[in-house]
């Protein structure tokens, strides 16, 4: 099987050489893409980009993209027995309602991001209470190391939360999204609108 960085290198070389425009091209050989495409996290870098279907599907076999690149895959998964207590949500200490946790596989520990008016913002607190949780839901032992997501959305009045597995592109478009909209401390009346309607369509592709 061909080396997939040799296969890009080559596609790279045969493209020609032209500038093209932000937000409408792979962002590894140029080829124009659409508005919905695929991602890729780039490892080296901690960062998504932006690829073509044929760019993408060179790095979804494990291990293809060696330590530099993996394909963020489209699981959406509703954890609806999961149990989460208000003591271990709280025992995270994360000041909003919402956060998702992910794997740092070049860190090998749990990050924990939250949305707020500067974009993800990263809990440097412990989290010890990631093990706990996952010693009693062994399904969030198979989250994908840096491209899936925990997603989590408490409810303080009831104590109970909306648990989910997603892409980690779909919580960065969140945390942008948010960005745009957030008024005041917790965000706004347009903010909670637009967290409603997202966790709408996650549910609704997590059937």
């Amino acid at each position: 099987m061909n080396d997939p960085l040799a296969v890009l290198q080559r596609i790279r070389q045969s493209q020609p050489r032209v500038q093209p425009r932000p937000g409408e091209y792979c962002e590894l050989c140029t080829e124009s893409i659409g508005e919905t495409h695929g991602h890729l996290v780039d490892l080296e870098i901690r960062n998504l980009m932006c690829a073509c279907r044929g760019c993408y599907l060179l790095f979804t076999s494990d291990g293809a993209g060696g330590r530099r690149y993996r394909a963020v895959p489209d699981r959406y998964l509703a954890f609806t027995d999961l149990r989460l207590s208000q003591a271990q949500w709280d025992s995270l200490q994360i000041p909003v309602s919402v956060a998702f946790f992910f794997l740092n596989s070049t860190l090998e520990q749990v990050a924990a991001f939250y949305p707020g008016p500067a974009g993800a913002t990263e809990s440097l607190l412990p989290l010890g209470t990631w093990d706990e949780i996952v010693d009693a839901n062994p399904a969030l032992a198979t989250l994908a190391p840096d491209v899936e997501a925990f997603l989590v959305r408490a409810d303080r009045e009831s104590g109970g939360a909306e648990c989910f597995l997603v892409p980690i592109d779909a919580c960065y478009e969140l945390v942008g999204h948010l960005r745009l909209l957030w008024k005041g401390f917790d965000g706004g009346r347009e903010a909670h609108a637009a967290l409603d309607a997202f966790f709408a369509g996650v549910r609704e592709r997590a059937r």
